[in-house]
């Protein structure tokens, strides 16, 4: 008989498992209670990358003159921008679900349950059911932070998912998060003609990453006329009775009065309401779910991925995650297998100029006292980046000073999302600089600058 496999939640990590788990022989059913394709990804992801885009569109139009043309005085057309947000999500969406019914995947819409620990409950428009599975999988997800403090109402202090796009361009947003996904939010809202206030808790924005990153957009931001808050930490936003707006208040006494505020400090797992201690399913700190090699629990035959599984909350690191979980549930692990090593997993800021990077950090290699070597070469220094306009930012390259394996690199700059795939691959598969420097490239491209920083 064929392995019953039931995923509960159809994001990245549900969709990768589904179709691969089917592609081996299992019978596959998901469960998803919001939308197939993740809210998370279709919600989140996808929405803010598209006004993004727009919005980088319109910066451009501002720099046009700087390439011979005249000026265009772009304005954003919300009603036009919400339509292409949401045909882009239908688009995929529809995608998604063609590629899992092609594969005879069966898909539940419903809350599930663990009511065992092979029996999942599946509730809808209050009706139960149940289904027996030989292997389960969670990739739930997970939701924006709310703190204690704030209680958004949709119209002017608005959650991450209340912004695409907002009913109104707002005159003056303060972002209240100076992580990913509020610079994210500055650099959107600033393109699209925002006053935008930046609350940063810390002393540079996006506090995990490369001083030397961050103060490239730092210094963007300032160019553009954000204004930032350092070392202040938000502690209640009200509505202001008087204009209509919001008042934001911060730990150090300032106080900011804008036409709408933005939360953007983090999200939450999925993970309550799912029986998982009646399951026997172990959960660490923060209410994430316990995993280990091959994203298996504590239960050996239930599996986590995704957000919910306290790993890098990335789509592409969920994507990887569910096939990985398919082909153990199907018994591949008897195979020569290289678990995840989420270290090396690439990220990028879609900021203006774009933010990625891979591996080792200078500034973690230098704390953990490691001997390497850094090259970098600034964008300054290429022919297409000064043919595009566009001379931001730089190329950075870690290496092995001994033997010459790449062990990580930041990238500042247009495509940089594009371009640290290079670096990635040479992470992950060990590597050296020369086997980049050595590489015939194209002339001119951006792609040059890595081979130069290779050298």
């Amino acid at each position: 008989m064929a392995v019953k496999f039931v995923i509960i939640g159809g994001g990245p990590a549900g969709n990768q498992a589904a179709t691969h788990g089917a592609r081996l022989g299992a019978e596959v059913t998901i469960v998803e209670r919001d939308i197939v394709g993740g809210a998370a990804h279709l919600w989140d992801c996808i929405p803010s990358k598209t006004m993004i885009a727009t919005g980088g569109a319109m910066s451009f139009a501002r720099r046009i003159a700087g390439m011979g043309l005249e000026d265009v005085d772009a304005e954003v057309d919300l009603d036009g921008l919400r339509s292409r947000v949401e045909s882009i999500e239908t688009r995929l969406h529809n995608s998604i679900l063609s590629q899992l019914s092609s594969q005879g995947i069966s898909i539940v819409h419903g809350s599930a349950t663990l009511v065992g620990p092979h029996t999942v409950q599946i509730t809808r428009a209050g009706i139960t059911s149940e289904i027996e599975a030989d292997r389960i999988l969670i990739a739930t997800g997970s939701r924006p932070r709310i703190p204690e403090w704030a209680c958004p109402d949709g119209d002017r202090i608005l959650t991450t998912r209340e912004c695409y796009p907002p009913k109104t361009l707002p005159e003056h947003i303060v972002v209240i998060g100076s992580g990913v996904t509020g610079v994210e939010f500055v650099h959107m809202f600033s393109s699209l003609g925002s006053k935008v206030t930046l609350v940063v808790s810390r002393q540079q924005v996006l506090p995990s990453k490369d001083p030397e990153v961050a103060a490239v957009l730092e210094a963007d931001f300032i160019r553009r006329g954000v204004s930032l808050l350092k070392g202040a930490r938000a502690t209640a936003i009200d509505r202001d009775e008087e204009t209509g707006g919001v008042v934001v208040r911060c730990d150090d006494g300032r106080v900011v009065r804008a036409s709408h505020a933005v939360l953007a400090i983090g999200s939450i797992p999925n993970s309550d309401g799912l029986g998982l201690e009646t399951a026997g399913v172990n959960m660490v700190a923060g209410g994430y779910i316990e995993i280990g090699n091959h994203c298996q629990t504590n239960v050996e035959h239930i599996y986590a991925a995704g957000d919910v599984s306290g790993k890098l909350p990335l789509s592409s690191v969920a994507s990887v995650q569910g096939r990985e979980v398919a082909k153990h549930a199907m018994g591949l692990h008897t195979l020569e297998h290289r678990h995840l090593d989420y270290d090396k997993a690439a990220s990028a800021i879609f900021t203006e100029p774009e933010i990625a990077d891979v591996g080792l950090a200078e500034a973690d290699a230098f704390a953990l006292g490691r001997k390497i070597r850094v090259t970098k070469v600034p964008f300054s220094a290429s022919a297409k980046a000064l043919i595009n306009d566009d001379p931001r930012g730089f190329i950075k390259i870690v290496s092995d000073p001994l033997t010459g394996v790449v062990l990580g690199g930041s990238i500042v700059g247009r495509h940089a999302a594009e371009l640290i795939s290079v670096i990635a691959l040479a992470v992950t598969a060990g590597l050296k600089v020369s086997d980049i420097a050595d590489s015939l490239l194209v002339h001119p491209a951006l792609s040059e600058a890595l081979a130069d920083a290779a050298e």
